[in-house]
């Protein structure tokens, strides 16, 4: 994807498309081992030298806020960060600490069989080990 369809893109949410902002959703969209603020931080800081933990922060709640991206949290003390919506659960491997989107129904937890409910978010969070590590151990 291009800055252009990336500027759209904030543009429709609202969102003012500055140099950071752009560049984050970047590095959103075309990483998909969801990373963490330090990974954002670690691979943006060359491309910007003036780019802060803060204004990642800062701009990562605003990408949630107008859910461009979700937060997904591991472990109790891991968030990490996914611009993709069209995975509802993830795995991760205990060996190699990979996260995986992984292809679920989630319309178990739907509004409709939730009867009384309003569902505003979906997070279902695997842990095991990967295919790739179980190869490697035989």
């Amino acid at each position: 994807m291009n800055i252009k369809n990336l500027s759209d893109i904030l543009a429709e949410k609202n969102i003012r498309p500055s140099y950071q902002r752009l560049k984050i959703y970047e590095y959103l969209m075309n990483n998909k081992n969801h990373p963490t603020v330090d990974d954002i931080y670690n691979n943006l800081l060359i491309q910007i030298p003036t780019l802060s933990k803060t204004t990642i922060y800062t701009t990562l709640e605003l990408f949630i806020e107008k859910d461009l991206v979700h937060r997904i949290l591991f472990d109790k003390k891991e968030f990490r960060y996914d611009a993709n919506y069209n995975h509802n659960a993830h795995f991760k491997c205990k060996k190699c600490s990979n996260l995986y989107d992984i292809d679920i129904d989630t319309s178990i937890a739907s509004d409709k069989n939730l009867k009384g409910y309003e569902t505003h978010d979906i997070q279902i969070n695997l842990t095991g080990i990967c295919e790739n590590c179980i190869a490697n151990m035989t």
